[in-house]
C-alpha cells in the first residue's frame, strides 16, 4: 500500500480536499521535499542536520502558506526558507561558539573497490564544497546540483544576478583549486580558471 493511501484507499493529504489552493500546495510541498533534503544535506554537511533543516522549513510554510503567492515558483520559496532557516541556524551556532565538525562516516570493509573509491571522492567533494563560504556553496548548490538559473537562485538568496554569477564562478575555481591540492596537482589559479 502507497504511503499516501489510506485504508480505503482514498489519498491522504495534508490538508482538505475542500479546498483546492491547499490541495495543492501540498501537494507541491511533497513534491519538492527530495530536492530539498539534498540541499540541505548540502548546506548542512549532515543527514540529521539536513532532515531537521526540512522538516522545519515545511513546518514554516506550512504555517505560513498564505503567504506563498500562486503563479510564483513553489521550490523557489521554499529553498529560500531553507537557506533562511540555515542562516538563522550557523548564525546562532556561531553565537554560541558550537564546533561545527561533522564526524566522518565509517566504510565498510567488504564493499567493492569501486564504490569505496567514490565515496572517498565523494567525501573529498563534500569536504571541499564544506570548506567553501556559505555564500559561495549556497550558489554552487542551487545552480549546479538543484538546477535553477541564475536568475531563480538570486531570487532564492535575494541577491542581483550579477553576485550569484559571480559568487558561482569563484566557488568553482575554489572548489578546482581544493580538488586539485587533495589530489597533489600543481597547476596554478589561472590554469584552474581556464578549464
Amino acid at each position: 500500500m502507497s504511503s499516501r493511501q489510506g485504508l480505503a484507499g482514498s489519498p491522504v493529504r495534508l490538508v482538505s480536499d475542500r479546498d483546492p489552493v491547499s490541495a495543492r500546495f501540498g501537494d507541491q510541498l511533497i513534491a519538492v521535499l527530495p530536492r530539498l533534503r539534498r540541499f540541505a544535506r548540502g548546506l548542512s554537511g549532515s543527514v540529521s542536520d539536513a532532515d531537521d533543516l526540512v522538516q522545519a522549513a515545511c513546518e514554516r510554510a506550512l504555517a505560513r502558506h498564505h503567504q506563498f503567492q500562486e503563479g510564483t515558483r513553489f521550490d523557489s520559496w521554499m529553498f529560500r526558507i531553507v537557506q533562511t532557516i540555515w542562516i538563522d541556524h550557523v548564525r546562532s551556532r556561531d553565537v554560541r561558539k558550537e564546533d561545527g565538525d561533522i564526524a566522518e562516516d565509517r566504510l565498510g570493509s567488504d564493499e567493492p573497490v569501486r564504490r569505496i573509491e567514490a565515496r572517498l571522492a565523494l567525501d573529498e567533494i563534500r569536504r571541499a564544497l564544506d570548506r567553501l563560504p556559505p555564500d559561495q556553496r549556497a550558489a554552487l548548490l542551487l545552480v549546479t546540483v538543484e538546477g535553477l538559473s541564475y536568475k531563480e537562485a538570486a531570487e532564492v538568496v535575494q541577491v542581483p544576478v550579477g553576485t550569484i554569477m559571480s559568487r558561482l564562478a569563484r566557488a568553482r575555481v575554489a572548489l578546482q583549486l581544493q580538488l586539485e591540492a587533495g589530489h597533489g596537482g600543481h597547476r596554478s589559479r589561472k590554469d584552474a580558471a581556464a578549464q
